[in-house]
């Protein structure tokens, strides 16, 4: 491609149309790059991309509007038509309205190869060459409008939205389907044109990690890099993208390891009656790499929480009158036999909220690292001067229904707010908040905000947050002085081995175990690949399938 993937940032930051423009304007100012070679760049990414991942469809019609989107889509198609795909470039207005690069890019491709037409009104799209075009394509790319457009689209572009959106053929958008605003923070929008992939350039853009651009949760969205060097590229959302900190479990191993080096977590969950939860968390500890995992369970569950794994270690709690844990596990030698080893606890999953006394004492009396979910959560809404992370990292993963316990809202009140509430929720109690749905939010004390593109329709089961409580577990026992990273890798991985088993699966079938078998699969994923795309959504073609 041209371009270094080091110029792709680690600490992937997330912008608005506006800081996008504004780091293509450094990197040309500043540090001397042309923006004609900008757009070459971008151009030539679609192309490889769509080489790579569309191997099988030869024959493409370039969709382009007058403008840089227009311009990235004209390069795209004479790199096509160069490689052997028989290409036709659709652009959408007349050729003498073309200026600067997007002119400059129109005349490099109408010079080439491909079979070139333009049209100025929307009968122009009936004429028999534009309907040949269309219609014998097994391939579309969406260049029509870019990261400048804000709704609503009309005329022509309309049109051939309406033309495109009625067809069956593959759509891959330039940097957005045309029709989305790149600030919508919406999951859907009203008048765009389909997608069932995306290529975007140097960074996403709030609608990347906020919309259904592809219709599905696993239809690719990549970032490429394209010259832009990292200091031109200033944060002005307070975002960044969970995935770049999936680098973390990309560190080798020291030759020399032992299970002392990567933690001790503690599960202290389950009840009467629920020992599926406990269970489920403990094994995600060990599968996601914690050198030991201890259940802490009721000890009527005992015997069937041990018998998930032989290398899970337990611990009986005595029990209260509806077999949950008593406060009797509070007292002194019980509580140091408990919690001596742990390096981190993870509390919550099955317990019911009757051990209201036993989860407070707990949280009081310890300082080791603390990962809260389900009744756990529902217990300390009640207490939420418990809710502190001054002391020790202290992680909370609510559902909308569990924060709007812990905020005193409703969660329709959550959902419109999430990331403000997140963000001000994680500050006042100086937690790290996963606020789990479409887009887990991961909300630092510090403000900043990392967002989650991983996951799919098939995780909506129980279970499922079970699993990402031993997750975010073990990756705070591995990763001690980097609990913020921990948390966003941890939740990242959660979602990416959830997105690997699904290639060999149905949503519909899915099941929360099923994911942890697919664990090795997501940490030997590199979320960014050889060519310097980085993947937020979706699997490269040839990591689908097991095999």
């Amino acid at each position: 491609m041209g371009v270094s993937s080091a110029t792709i940032l680690l600490n992937m930051k997330i912008l608005t149309a506006a800081g996008m423009r504004t780091a293509d304007r450094v990197t040309t100012e500043k540090y001397g790059v042309p923006s004609i070679d900008l757009m070459r760049n971008a151009g030539v990414a679609v192309a490889t991309f769509v080489l790579r991942e569309y191997p099988e469809r030869r024959r493409v019609c370039v969709l382009c509007g007058k403008g840089n989107n227009g311009g990235d889509g004209m390069v795209a198609a004479a790199a096509l038509a160069r490689a052997g795909c028989q290409v036709h470039a659709l652009l959408l207005g007349d050729p003498a309205e073309l200026s600067g690069d997007a002119k400059t890019a129109m005349e490099a491709a109408a010079s080439s190869s491909l079979q070139f037409l333009s049209s100025t009104d929307a009968a122009a799209l009936d004429t028999a060459d534009a309907r040949r075009a269309l219609d014998s394509a097994d391939l579309l790319i969406d260049a029509v409008l870019g990261t400048g457009f804000k709704p609503p689209m009309r005329g022509l572009a309309a049109a051939l939205r309406d033309r495109v959106n009625a067809m069956r053929t593959p759509v891959v958008a330039v940097d957005l389907p045309s029709g989305w605003d790149a600030d919508a923070r919406e999951f859907s929008v009203e008048g765009a044109f389909r997608a069932d992939g995306v290529v975007t350039f140097t960074a996403p853009k709030l609608a990347h990690v906020s919309g259904n651009l592809t219709g599905s949760a696993t239809g690719p969205i990549v970032v490429a890099p394209i010259g832009s060097p990292q200091e031109a590229i200033a944060p002005d959302t307070g975002l960044t993208w969970a995935g770049a900190s999936k680098a973390l479990a990309e560190e080798p191993r020291s030759p020399d390891s032992n299970k002392g080096m990567y933690g001790h977590v503690l599960v202290v969950a389950g009840g009467r009656g629920k020992s599926g939860a406990p269970a489920m968390a403990s094994l995600a500890a060990l599968r996601a790499g914690a050198g030991l995992v201890t259940a802490a369970v009721p000890e009527s569950i005992l015997p069937a929480v041990a018998a998930i794994a032989p290398e899970l270690m337990t611990l009986p709690l005595r029990e209260g009158p509806r077999g949950e844990a008593g406060a009797e596990n509070l007292e002194p030698e019980a509580l140091k036999k408990l919690t001596e080893r742990a390096t981190v606890i993870a509390m919550g999953p099955g317990m019911g909220t009757e051990p209201e006394e036993f989860v407070l004492g707990l949280i009081d009396k310890t300082r080791v690292p603390l990962v809260l979910d389900a009744d756990a959560l529902n217990i300390v809404a009640k207490h939420p001067e418990r809710i502190d992370g001054r002391a020790r990292t202290m992680v909370l993963t609510p559902h909308p229904g569990e924060m709007a316990r812990l905020a005193g809202m409703s969660t329709k009140e959550v959902q419109a707010q999430r990331e403000p509430l997140a963000r001000e929720f994680a500050a006042k109690h100086h937690v790290t908040l996963v606020l789990k749905g479409w887009r887990t939010l991961i909300a630092h004390p510090g403000g900043r905000i990392a967002v989650n593109t991983t996951g799919n329709p098939g995780m909506a089961k129980g279970g499922s947050g079970d699993i990402l409580t031993g997750i975010v577990a073990a990756m705070l026992a591995q990763y001690p002085d980097r609990p913020g990273e921990a948390v966003e890798a941890a939740v990242y991985l959660h979602g990416l081995a959830a997105d690997f088993a699904l290639r060999d699966q149905d949503e519909h079938t899915l099941l929360a175990t099923d994911t942890i078998g697919y664990l090795s699969r997501a940490f030997s994923f590199r979320t960014r690949d050889e060519a310097g795309y980085v993947w937020l959504q979706g699997l490269p073609r040839g990591v689908h399938k097991a095999g």
